[in-house]
């Protein structure tokens, strides 16, 4: 083995707190299990499957917006914060949910969308009516725009989305009037967070969640919820996955300073209930020492780990970016967390079978270079591997214990991530990463539900992923994740510290928990590490050595 490390040891977070060791499950409503045949995931399917995750190994679940939308962003244009969409349910079966879940021994986070409402909410229906200066829109980011008839956007800002993050109103008397600001869907329009208003209701929100019994908040656009005052005009193009580059001005719309107050505020009061609740930032926040700022001692519990997840498969990449983040989180005595697919993302299976350097977050549709299938699935098995063994809490994306890959000929007329229509068809968007998961090879809609309905189709080739393929088949994804997940557990790798005993440009080793893991990202084999095999993303080579593209996990 290369030893060009010295056995630098890393710390693995404090302890304390089971959401510092815990492994998560995320949850897509829409596309995880259909109870009632429409060919839409609800939330009796996700009760009725929760034995899954159990069987799996995790510690708790994250549920997507299950709230009442109009369905503009999937779900993430909230029209009420207090119920549930008609589409997956009732209030009674998300409490049944939460009931189902602890008895099973799950915890379970929701999702909180706080940088916007839905344009349907009551508050945005009140505020077009209400007219300039009053208090229903200074809820919003309402403002009038340059120009002499005032018919220019305030400023330059572009939506996530595509196109302008500005759009006009008609005022009550009929003439054109203000512009309102949404960074995402038109019908996602911004809150203004400097009115009191704004942060007292939001603070009730998670009570009425808390009380109900969850057992933390997944923070949607963290990093968004304050705008710099002067809202002053910004050059650079948004996209819709993209952290702060570190080499110019911090954007006026992302990660400023006044979204700490919030989280302050909100930690105190998850603190004063019973039972170790938590919260979990999506900040798309670069550096790693600027995103640990989200996780100081009395602010967020967690914060994604985004630039984990867009780490380059190479051996220096991935060396370098979990000891940036090992060293950021340890500075203010916070959990790492580790995450490598999710809702917005192509799934790490296909991502890592893409020529491309760093692979492609936004959507591969038809006529696109297409990912090597073969390729992206062993990169993906060994980069999961590679993850459960690092110290902190580790998230998982619904389907990547199955293998699955992106669905990346979805036809674009069955596309229906805003994205795709915003951007003019030249972004395909987040749908090939949200179809309805394969339970059964032979059931109609593979078990997603009793009917052949699944509101974005399902590739023929899924059934070889369906989750019946592949229990009790050793060697099967599936079950592949079973062992990393009881082994992690048995190992106690969640709780570090990490030693590294090889950082070359070929082969990551490193020890924890008295474990040797290795991978190799090498075009040749190389010597396995002494001791016995508790776990491999492939099989070992006839000379018992470790292939490329492979993880191991060895005793010593």
């Amino acid at each position: 083995m290369n030893t060009d490390a010295t056995q630098q040891e890393q710390p693995g977070g404090p302890a304390g707190g089971w959401w510092t060791e815990a492994v998560i499950y995320q949850i897509y409503p829409r596309s995880f299990a259909d109870s009632d045949g429409d060919g839409m995931g609800d939330l009796p399917g996700i009760t009725a499957r929760l034995g899954h995750l159990t069987e799996l190994g995790v510690d708790a679940v994250w549920l997507s917006p299950f709230y009442p939308s109009p369905q503009a962003d999937a779900g993430y244009d909230v029209a009420d914060y207090r119920d549930v969409d008609p589409l997956f349910g009732r209030l009674s079966d998300a409490d049944a949910l939460i009931a189902e879940a602890r008895a099973r021994g799950l915890r379970v986070i929701v999702d909180l969308v706080p940088n916007h409402t839905s344009s349907a909410h009551r508050w945005f229906r009140a505020a077009l009516p209400a007219g300039p200066g009053s208090p229903e829109r200074a809820r919003y980011v309402f403002r009038d725009g340059l120009g002499p008839a005032g018919d220019q956007p305030p400023n330059d800002w572009q939506s996530v989305f595509g196109g302008p993050a500005w759009t006009r109103v008609t005022e009550p008397d009929g003439r054109p009037g203000q512009w309102y600001l949404h960074l995402f869907d038109t019908g996602q329009p911004d809150l203004n967070w400097d009115n009191p208003e704004v942060r007292e209701e939001f603070l009730d929100v998670l009570r009425f969640w808390l009380d109900r019994g969850v057992d933390g908040f997944r923070v949607d656009v963290a990093h968004g919820l304050v705008k710099q005052a002067d809202l002053t005009n910004w050059q650079e193009p948004q996209e819709i996955l993209s952290g702060n580059d570190v080499a110019k001005p911090r954007p006026p719309m992302w990660d400023q300073d006044g979204v700490h107050e919030v989280y302050r505020e909100w930690r105190r009061l998850v603190d004063s209930y019973p039972g170790e609740r938590i919260l979990v930032a999506e900040a798309w926040v670069e550096p790693a020492e600027r995103l640990a700022r989200y996780v100081r001692p009395d602010e967020m519990h967690q914060a994604f780990n985004f630039e984990h997840l867009l780490a380059a498969w190479t051996a220096p990449a991935q060396y370098a970016v979990v000891t940036r983040s090992l060293e950021a989180t340890d500075a203010v005595g916070a959990p790492t967390t580790w995450v490598l697919s999710n809702h917005d993302v192509v799934r790490h299976a296909s991502r890592l079978g893409l020529t491309t350097a760093g692979g492609r977050l936004n959507g591969i549709g038809i006529g696109d270079p297409q990912p090597d299938a073969a390729v992206g699935l062993r990169r993906a098995r060994a980069a999961s591997l590679l993850m459960l063994a690092l110290p902190g809490s580790a998230y998982l994306y619904q389907g990547e214990e199955l293998g699955l890959p992106e669905h990346t000929t979805l036809p674009d007329e069955a596309r229906q991530d805003p994205t795709w229509e915003r951007s003019g068809h030249t972004q395909r968007g987040r749908d090939g990463c949200r179809v309805p998961l394969p339970w059964e090879a032979d059931a109609p809609s593979y078990g997603f539900g009793p009917t052949d309905a699944s509101w974005l189709p399902q590739p023929p080739s899924w059934a070889e992923y369906a989750l019946d393929r592949q229990r009790d088949v050793p060697g099967s994804t599936y079950e592949m994740y079973r062992a990393a997940l009881r082994l992690r557990r048995e190992h106690g790798l969640a709780r570090g510290p990490l030693a590294w005993l090889s950082t070359g440009d070929e082969v990551l080793a490193f020890r924890n928990g008295g474990l040797t893991v290795l991978t190799n990202f090498g075009a040749a084999a190389v010597p396995a590490p002494t001791g016995e095999l508790l776990c491999s993303s492939a099989p070992l080579d006839e000379d018992g050595r470790v292939p490329t593209d492979v993880t191991v996990w060895v005793r010593a």
